[in-house]
């Protein structure tokens, strides 16, 4: 991949797809394509390959996805599986018809098992149950990896997977119905500050995650379209994680809420713990480079900028 070459990212909108962009102008390419969403609808297959047809992609960064918190993944789970099977499905097979060399699709931690020994190993797939709130769109995850290999094993086809932790940073998602924790936090101190308002936070505030800037999962993108030609999925963090009551401590300080944070243990907290093992990627030479506190102050100082 030169810097002439036709790189299409799928989901340049959203927050992984604009961070691939972003990396890739960064890095001097200049032949970046995207589709516009008033012309093409990435869940029908028409669309797709209409779209690859016209305009022959030579690379493909696959991070177009319906995603969304605990809230939206219980009360919307038909829409997260049927949305994200379409999308990945019709982009991966127009890929393979429409011969592009090689596809990065982008899945998510929570493809392992809900009680996965920690941390997390690639060949931890599939080993137990999944964690229930999220199970629908977990599923269709896994199989964008095993179409990505079943694509391989019959047509030789160049399409690797990986599996990000938590991610956050520009172009989040702060809907608090539907936003993944980090963000929905930001908002929520925000705003509290701002109102004088109690934040509350669901759960007890013992489940830890592990967090993870948009922009270091851009570069492992990078490095692994370049270095990194296996079937196997391969995970993307940081390797360190934090009890969520860390968290929204953290955001209360950055954002300067000093109030008392309540916890409502009645929702849930979902998986107890989730780290990933990341010494595969790490092994090509990617080091994440933006610090947890670091990388919140960023994010909110855009998060202000843009309400």
């Amino acid at each position: 991949m030169d810097s002439n070459s036709k790189v299409y990212v799928a989901g340049n909108t959203g927050l992984v797809g604009s961070a691939i962009v972003r990396m890739l102008h960064r890095k001097g390419y200049t032949n970046i394509l995207s589709t516009p969403s008033s012309h093409f609808d990435l869940r029908r297959q028409d669309d797709v390959g209409r779209f690859f047809q016209i305009n022959e992609p030579e690379y493909v960064y696959l991070a177009a996805a319906k995603v969304g918190g605990i809230g939206a993944n219980r009360d919307y789970p038909a829409h997260f599986i049927y949305d994200n099977l379409m999308i990945q499905s019709n982009i991966i097979n127009a890929s393979r018809k429409f011969g592009v060399k090689k596809l990065l699709f982008l899945g998510s931690s929570c493809i392992y098992p809900k009680m996965c020994e920690q941390p997390i190993k690639e060949e931890y797939l599939m080993t137990g149950p999944l964690e229930p709130t999220n199970d629908a769109y977990a599923i269709a995850k896994i199989a964008g990896i095993k179409m990505c290999q079943a694509y391989r094993k019959q047509y030789g086809f160049n399409a690797i997977s990986l599996m990000p932790t938590n991610l956050y940073g520009p172009n989040d998602n702060f809907d608090r119905e539907t936003s993944h924790v980090l963000p929905a936090l930001i908002s929520k101190f925000s705003d509290a500050k701002e109102s004088g308002d109690f934040v509350t936070c669901w759960g007890d505030g013992s489940a830890m995650r592990e967090f993870l800037h948009v922009d270091d999962l851009a570069e492992a993108c990078f490095t692994c379209m370049k270095d990194y030609n296996s079937p196997e999925p391969i995970n993307v963090g940081t390797g360190e994680d934090v009890t969520i009551k860390q968290l929204a401590e953290t955001i209360a300080k950055t954002v300067g809420y000093d109030d008392i944070i309540n916890w409502d243990t009645s929702k849930p907290n979902g998986t107890p713990r989730k780290v990933l093992n990341v010494d595969k990627i790490k092994s090509l030479g990617w080091e994440p480079s933006i610090s947890l506190e670091d990388g919140i102050q960023s994010t909110y100082e855009w998060y202000k900028d843009m309400v």
